[in-house]
């Protein structure tokens, strides 16, 4: 994939994020965790996913969903999608 799509993958991404933990000031990176985020537990972890796969209009499996360690994963695999 282009470096653009990524870049436009990761926009989205971020804007998930800024939104799930209603913090306009969250910037995601590639190597971010649930560690760096006070407020990312498993709960938030499922609203998250929940998030991702309405903006995407995608449903992850369970096997992408435990691949999903950092955001660099996340990006990953949404970056895999076609182009809309």
């Amino acid at each position: 994939m282009t470096t653009a799509h990524r870049e436009k993958v990761r926009e989205k991404l971020n804007n998930i994020f800024c939104e799930v933990f209603d913090d306009d000031e969250i910037v995601i990176s590639e190597d971010m965790t649930a560690d760096d985020i006070e407020e990312w537990d498993s709960l938030m972890q499922v609203t998250l996913i929940v998030a991702i796969e309405g903006e995407f209009e995608i449903q992850l499996n369970a096997s992408e969903i435990g691949q999903l360690a950092n955001i660099g994963a996340m990006l990953t695999v949404l970056e895999k999608l076609p182009e809309k």
